[in-house]
Formats: C-alpha cells, structure tokens, sequence
C-alpha cells in the first residue's frame, strides 16, 4: 500500500508533527507511513482522509498482490 500523505502535508504546508498532533499519533508514525515501513489502521487512515477532506481511497492507494 502506498500513500499521498507527504504530498498532500506540502499542499497543505503542514509538518508531520502538526498531522500526527491532529490525528492523534507520533510524529514517528507519519515517518513510517510516508516511507512506507507501517500500514495505517483502518481507524489512522479515516482520520488522515478526514483531516484532508478526502476519501481513504484517495489518500491510500491499495496495490493487489500478485498471487
């Protein structure tokens, strides 16, 4: 899973700690979901998504594994 979480924090001239502050996490945690070491919860990526007034799905890009 990738996401636009970096990209939309610049659009928005936002730090990761100001993010993680609003979505109540470590600013550790947004570090780890711009480089992709941690997967959001399904609870974390609903309030990244409000936070920026979008949909999970436009703030997450789910990637199918190939099987």
């Amino acid at each position: 899973m990738t996401n636009k979480i970096a990209q939309l924090r610049k659009e928005h001239h936002i730090s990761q700690a100001e993010l993680a502050d609003a979505v109540d996490v470590t600013r550790q945690t947004i570090i780890s979901l711009e480089n992709g070491r941690y997967n959001a919860s399904l609870l974390l990526a609903h309030r990244i998504a409000k936070y920026f007034g979008l949909t999970i799905e436009e703030v997450f890009l789910f990637e199918e594994e190939e099987g």
